[in-house]
């Protein structure tokens, strides 16, 4: 199974966090069930693209945090994650997406008021489009 990760190499944000997060995101989104295996750590490096050890540390940290558990010789899998966890990973995915688009921003010296300018454009946008889908 592959997963869509996409990591940037320009961020801020180590690889392996990048990693860890997006995984995180997949199972609250419901993306990857509960008991759903994940790609060995060295197929998932050649997937990304990037080390073993940059894999290891985000399973490390995933397992450690509860989202994954290793049976040993078996392989990976999702772990039961209680539902407020889930809904916190959410918000915190989107938070650090709007971070990440403010960071972009930023960069291109937009002002606080052109940004919200062009957030409630992609807005306005995205629910015209939700109401063409009804």
């Amino acid at each position: 199974m592959e997963l869509p990760i996409r990591l940037s190499k320009t961020s801020r944000e180590p690889i392996y966090h990048q990693i860890e997060n997006q995984i995180k995101a997949l199972i609250a989104g419901g993306y990857l069930q509960t008991g759903s295996p994940l790609p060995s750590i060295r197929l998932l490096a050649k997937d990304l693209e990037t080390s073993v050890i940059t894999i290891r540390r985000a399973y490390q940290n995933l397992e450690y945090q509860g989202f994954i558990q290793t049976e040993q010789g078996k392989g990976t899998f999702v772990a039961e994650i209680a539902k407020e966890k889930k809904q916190q990973v959410k918000i915190t995915s989107v938070y650090q997406a709007f971070e990440n688009a403010l960071d972009v921003a930023i960069s291109y010296e937009y002002t606080v008021e052109q940004i919200k300018e062009i957030f409630e454009e992609v807005l306005e946008s995205r629910s015209h489009k939700g109401d063409a889908n009804k």
